[in-house]
């Protein structure tokens, strides 16, 4: 006869058992729920959120965390051909574009292609636009940058990555005055960038509705400090918009590979084509890292549509350390320092004047010098010593400073760097 009786497992075998397989079970679901839960809140409520939590020593990276590629556009289809720039990644979407074109009489190659790798790292499809002739105007110029962006988003062979609804424009020079006249043709694009933008005629701020983020040389002949502040000055109250002033930059600055116009450029198409208010904190309340910057006037705060408070994540500690001495607090104005830089019997320092709730018209720093320090040469303002007390008053162009806004003068000096107290008077 069979037998039908079984040799049961031992006890305490089968409780191993059990164990382990609920032990499987969990560590699986924790896995399922690690891949499917979204970084942070943020990252849940912004699907355009691309890269690690940016610091300032990030952003001002000549390169960002994304491989590129490179593509060739030829002539036709409302331009003169060019450059596309993207970044290799397909699993973070769609992306943000941007056109950049070149100045009067140059071409996209020679003077903004360092621009095409340099922000697609960042995470954005960026389009080089080569003009129909070289002597295009500013009109033309708009006429081509908004043709290129149709392309990139209807024709290109990388339309599939780019998001049509994210569109920024950029140039330089008599481009710059294109961008100016494509954002008021389109009033749709999210961002635009006036790199030292030219005059053609009647050039003008007053109808743009695009956030505007217009950059200057200090020593620009040719696109003049006093023509940008006016300029400038014209934009509607409404629209976020942004002045920054390279100092000692000259009118061929922008054509050169610098990371001094790309740190600000580069928060300024991320919060506004990727509504990523992480990048607030480089641009608000004054500049992260004013180093090479001579005036900075901002409209914060700046929120993209839909965005209710920025919320920046505080800077990383990974973020080059300044020294910042205690200002005095006085009012409509404070001062704060920074040594840029120093040597064996000298160093550079660096005063950033920000205003308070109110614009001001003018603006007096004073400190005491430290022991056998002198000041060998300043910019940005004018210089006045009696022994050891310092005062600067602002220049004829930086005296004038928005609620919130930010100058800075710089100085060289000899001695040993120290942390003055400053005392910040405003008029």
């Amino acid at each position: 006869m069979p037998n039908t009786t079984s040799n049961p497992a031992p006890a305490a075998w089968r409780g191993r058992l059990v164990a382990c397989l609920a032990i499987t079970v969990l560590t699986v679901a924790a896995a399922v729920l690690a891949i499917l839960a979204p970084p942070s809140a943020y990252a849940a409520d912004n699907p355009y959120q691309r890269g690690p939590d940016p610091t300032v020593a990030s952003v001002a990276a000549t390169r960002g965390t994304f491989a590129t590629a490179q593509l060739t556009v030829p002539a036709g289809n409302g331009f003169g051909g060019g450059y596309i720039y993207y970044p290799t990644d397909t699993g973070h979407g769609t992306w943000g574009a941007v056109a950049i074109v070149p100045g009067y009489s140059a071409l996209f190659a020679d003077e903004e292609a360092w621009m095409g790798p340099w922000l697609a790292s960042f995470g954005f499809v960026v389009i080089g636009v080569e003009t129909i002739t070289r002597s295009d105007g500013a009109d033309a110029r708009a006429t081509e940058l908004l043709a290129a962006l149709d392309y990139l988003t209807q024709r290109s062979a990388v339309r599939d990555r780019v998001d049509p609804t994210r569109l920024a424009v950029m140039g330089h020079s008599a481009g710059g005055a294109g961008t100016i006249l494509a954002a008021e043709r389109r009033p749709s694009l999210k961002a635009a960038v006036g790199l030292a933008p030219g005059t053609p005629g009647t050039l003008s701020l007053a109808t743009d509705k695009v956030p505007m983020m217009v950059i200057g040389g200090q020593t620009d002949p040719t696109v003049t400090p006093a023509y940008l502040d006016n300029l400038y000055a014209g934009m509607p109250t409404t629209t976020p918009s942004d002045f920054v002033q390279i100092a000692g930059a000259d009118h061929l600055f922008f054509t050169r590979a610098n990371n001094t116009e790309m740190k600000v450029l580069i928060p300024w198409l991320k919060i506004f084509l990727d509504n990523d208010t992480r990048y607030t904190q480089f641009l608000c309340p004054s500049l992260a890292d004013p180093s090479g910057i001579s005036l900075y006037r901002s409209k914060c705060p700046y929120l993209p549509p839909g965005t209710t408070s920025p919320s920046p994540p505080s800077p990383s500690p990974s973020s080059p350390s300044q020294s910042v001495s205690p200002s005095t607090p006085v009012t409509g104005c404070t001062a704060g320092y920074r040594t840029v830089g120093s040597w064996p019997g000298g160093f550079q320092g660096e005063v950033t004047v920000t205003a308070g709730s109110a614009a001001i018209s003018g603006w007096t720093v004073g400190w005491t010098l430290g022991s056998g320090q002198t000041i060998t040469q300043l910019w940005n303002g004018a210089l006045t010593t009696s022994g050891s007390a310092v005062t600067v008053r602002n220049a004829s162009y930086s005296g004038s400073v928005p609620a919130g806004g930010s100058v800075v003068f710089g100085f060289l000096a000899n001695g040993t760097p120290s942390a003055p107290v400053l005392a910040c008077a405003s008029r």
